[in-house]
């Protein structure tokens, strides 16, 4: 019986991601910062695995940057579930977040828990990412408690894109901020597990990191947040007309994909392509 109970634990502790949630409380009470980075599918999953890269966020921006729109807001459910099937088959090292788009949770906290058990139920997500505060911190409460772990997600929110105007910086001013703090506070309350903190000032983004004890992952809330996440295709520079102030571009890829699609259509046009060495010979 011993024999068969050590079996059993070292089979449980094979499963799943390297990255865990402790995992990730244990790197910001040690003061290691986290790595985030989008991603959508099963390719990018296994490259950023190799780069170790702690978590995946299939977030909703695959709206703009996947399928063309001008926002977030037309992003289904069942869309972030077949992003999320591929890149779950891809990683098994990282820490996989899935977004619940817009108007899947914040009807009721019943419409939350039953949408965010389809993410991890049939998307194969670790957590999910839910935009709000005080409005949502029902539903982040509920679905902590069917045991679905909940990233929230302050400041500039995506989903409300119209209410704020555009794609804004919040927490300017001193209401604004003390609003933020407080409802950073309310979601850690409420059962989160870490807090994204998008488009505020620096000084507020440390100000609730020192504040929370759950991690805190920043994309343009400055250098004092627990992590840094990224859009992946931001961080490649695919699309060369967008470069806000709070991406660096690591590369110029969507140059470099240019130049190797026009040489091989000039190799194509000219007969260079295929040559010798990419043909079968017939033989015998």
């Amino acid at each position: 019986m011993l024999i068969r109970a050590a079996t059993f634990f070292q089979e449980s502790n094979m499963s799943g991601p390297s990255i865990t949630i402790p995992a990730l409380q244990q790197k910001k009470t040690a003061g290691e910062r986290i790595t985030m980075l989008t991603c959508y599918d099963a390719t990018f999953a296994r490259l950023l695995d190799r780069a170790e890269v702690d978590a995946l966020l299939v977030g909703d921006s695959l709206g703009m940057v996947v399928q063309g729109h001008e926002n977030t807001l037309p992003v289904t459910l069942d869309e972030i579930i077949y992003h999320c099937r591929a890149v779950a088959r891809g990683s098994s090292h990282a820490h996989i977040v899935a977004d619940l788009p817009f108007m899947t949770y914040q009807t009721s906290p019943e419409q939350a828990v039953d949408n965010a058990g389809r993410l991890l139920k049939d998307g194969g997500a670790h957590a999910v990412k839910m935009e709000g505060g005080a409005s949502i911190r029902e539903q982040i409460r509920r679905c902590s408690e069917a045991g679905i772990p909940v990233m929230g997600h302050l400041g500039l929110t995506p989903q409300s894109v119209h209410k704020m105007g555009g794609h804004k910086v919040q927490g300017k001013n001193r209401i604004q901020a003390e609003k933020i703090l407080t409802e950073a506070r309310m979601v850690e309350e409420a059962g989160a597990y870490s807090l994204v903190l998008e488009g505020v000032p620096e000084a507020l983004g440390q100000l609730i990191t020192e504040e929370l004890s759950i991690p805190t992952i920043g994309i343009g809330a400055g250098r004092y947040t627990d992590g840094q996440v990224l859009v992946i295709y931001d961080l490649l520079g695919m699309d060369p007309d967008f470069q806000p102030r709070f991406v660096r571009r690591y590369m110029e890829l969507g140059d470099q994909i240019v130049d190797a699609a026009k040489a091989y259509c000039d190799d194509v046009k000219h007969g260079h392509f295929p040559n010798d060495h990419e043909v079968f010979l017939k033989t015998g």
